[in-house]
């Protein structure tokens, strides 16, 4: 008897994949359409928002920024000289030089301290902004500190420098000193008023008085002005030669004026801004966009430079 083997099983059959469809081809790129010219109009209009857009922001930045390094590039060489003078016993005691000149506005005639504050500032004649912008500024109608009498000294609160943002702080007692060409001079807070105050009693025969000035308020939005009274502490100096009176003060030199002598300068200032913004009009038109920032950026930003100073001039001496 035979054993027969059954056949293995048939393996069953793959499927075939069916064949795959190509893929249509890609629509070719469109080809972009040149934009098309400017008009007149909108070239004006895209002049005039760059324009302003350069001003604001060269404007922001002169008073948060570069004022304070303009300030410190002023007292270095303010001190350097101040130290000069002192040194050759030539340091003004008057508002005359020591050739008997007058003194001229922004020169250096002493170096004030606030240990608690940790301030040290070359103090310059004038208060206008001019000299506020450079230091703390010696009010021409006062004497100087130290000598019998009243000082008064101007100083900003916020930009360029903000050498007397923190006097509000001051405490009855804490210690100020002043050096000038008569020496050093030392003083002690009484206090620190503000408008509608009362002011101290007037000073008896050989008394020195000094006043710091600045603007009341959130920085660089004054909304007053703030006063801190300090007393000589020891013998005061003989008084200087004056020639400017309370009534001759001119009025850019008072506490929180603005002063407009400069409006000259600002026109020149924007004429020039509006210059490089028409020649790198003409330019983006001739050369392209990349040529032109290339080469305008650094003048536009310049000319908005110059054009912010000058409105800053403008702005309260306090500020």
């Amino acid at each position: 008897m035979t054993v027969t083997e059954e056949p293995p099983a048939a393996r069953p059959l793959r499927s075939r994949r069916a064949p795959s469809v190509p893929r249509p081809p890609r629509r070719p790129p469109r080809e972009k359409k040149p934009a098309p010219p400017l008009t007149a109009t909108e070239a004006i209009v895209r002049a005039v928002v760059a324009l302003a857009a350069v001003f604001t922001l060269m404007f922001v930045l002169n008073v948060t920024v570069f004022s304070h390094v303009q300030h410190l590039v002023s007292q270095q060489r303010v001190g350097d000289q101040f130290r000069e003078q002192l040194l050759a016993g030539t340091a003004p005691v008057s508002e005359y030089t020591f050739d008997e000149n007058l003194l001229p506005d922004g020169a250096p005639v002493g170096i004030l301290e606030i240990p608690s504050l940790g301030l040290h500032e070359v103090i310059v004649e004038g208060t206008s902004s001019a000299e506020t912008a450079q230091g703390v500024g010696h009010q021409r109608d006062s004497i100087l500190p130290g000598q019998a009498g009243v000082s008064f000294l101007q100083g900003r609160s916020g930009a360029f420098g903000g050498p007397f943002s923190g006097i509000q702080s001051l405490s009855p007692g804490d210690a100020i000193t002043v050096r000038t060409g008569q020496g050093l001079q030392e003083f002690s807070v009484v206090g620190v008023r503000y408008a509608g105050d009362p002011t101290l009693p007037n000073l008896r025969a050989g008394e020195s008085r000094l006043v710091l000035m600045t603007a009341r308020g959130a920085p660089y939005v004054p909304t007053g002005v703030a006063y801190v009274d300090a007393r000589l502490v020891g013998t005061a100096q003989p008084r200087g030669a004056r020639v400017t009176t309370v009534a001759a003060l001119p009025q850019e030199q008072r506490p929180m004026a603005t002063d407009t002598t400069t409006v000259w300068a600002l026109v020149f200032a924007i004429q020039f801004l509006i210059a490089a913004e028409l020649a790198a009009v003409w330019a983006f038109r001739r050369f392209g966009a990349q040529r032109t920032w290339i080469v305008f950026v650094p003048v536009l930003l310049l000319a908005g430079f110059l054009a912010a100073y000058q409105v800053t001039l403008l702005l309260p001496n306090l500020l």
